[in-house]
């Protein structure tokens, strides 16, 4: 089974939990979402589904999916609030990220690091995560595990309150 797949059954991107933590993230930041909104946050992660890497160039494809589904489904709003969850595909389409990606990034702040760490590492992710991290010069490869998450979570969280609170100002 590929990464991208243990991510949505048990790891980081698991299809029930992490939707909640988006959720929770989103009613912070917006207020409730709409009904199509909600459905947006089940779905934007669907695409990882096969995926042989979380942030390779397969990984960074995943928004397409559920943006297909959305668009299907609700039109175009939506097709671009899934696929601009991920500021990957936003920079490369020379777009701001959308209100999704924001929530999505805020939702570790709702993950305890136990389960965050035994979901990552389970899956696989954990080890992909870890490197890009410390490739990018964020947080070096010889700080455990625990320190990693926090370190990671902070600077997430950060960028979800700063950024979504600032497009939750702009309407």
């Amino acid at each position: 089974m590929k990464v991208g797949t243990r991510s949505l059954f048990f790891g980081v991107h698991q299809v029930f939990w992490h939707p909640l933590t988006v959720l929770l993230a989103w009613q912070y930041l917006y207020g409730w979402p709409s009904w199509k909104e909600f459905i947006c946050i089940v779905i934007h992660d669907w695409g990882y589904w096969g995926r042989p890497n979380m942030d390779g160039l397969e990984g960074e494809r995943h928004p397409e999916y559920g943006a297909r589904i959305a668009g299907k489904l609700f039109g175009t709003e939506y097709y671009y609030l899934c696929l601009l969850h991920s500021r990957h595909y936003a920079k490369n389409t020379n777009r701001e990220p959308s209100r999704l990606c924001w929530a999505d990034k805020l939702s570790i702040r709702y993950d305890p690091w136990w389960f965050y760490l035994l979901r990552a590492w389970g899956s696989g992710e954990l080890k992909e995560y870890r490197l890009r991290a410390a490739k990018a010069g964020a947080v070096p490869l010889n700080v455990s595990n625990r320190k990693w998450f926090h370190t990671i979570r902070e600077v997430l969280a950060r960028q979800g309150l700063e950024r979504g609170f600032q497009m939750a100002e702009e309407g």
